[in-house]
């Protein structure tokens, strides 16, 4: 929802949309702003003590989705975003 909304933001500053339409690979629900994706490409019911890694073999060189369960993630926040 964050980053989503981060994206917003940036939008906002090239001018005003006609629309928007948002697109995630892996949903994780948790909402903390009423922000809903147009396109999901898989739901992953997680806890909020799990984080999602995703891994692109364009990028990592391998495509791979894990789950693991963090305390304070990288972002410090516990939260996995």
């Amino acid at each position: 929802g964050r980053t989503a909304r981060a994206a917003l933001d940036a939008l906002m500053q090239s001018g005003r949309p006609d629309y928007v339409q948002l697109a995630v690979l892996i949903n994780r629900g948790h909402r903390e702003l009423p922000i809903n994706a147009d396109f999901v490409g898989r739901n992953v019911p997680t806890s909020r003590s799990e984080r999602v890694d995703v891994r692109l073999r364009e990028v990592d060189g391998e495509d791979r989705v894990a789950i693991s369960r963090v305390g304070a993630g990288a972002s410090g926040r516990g939260d996995g975003e």
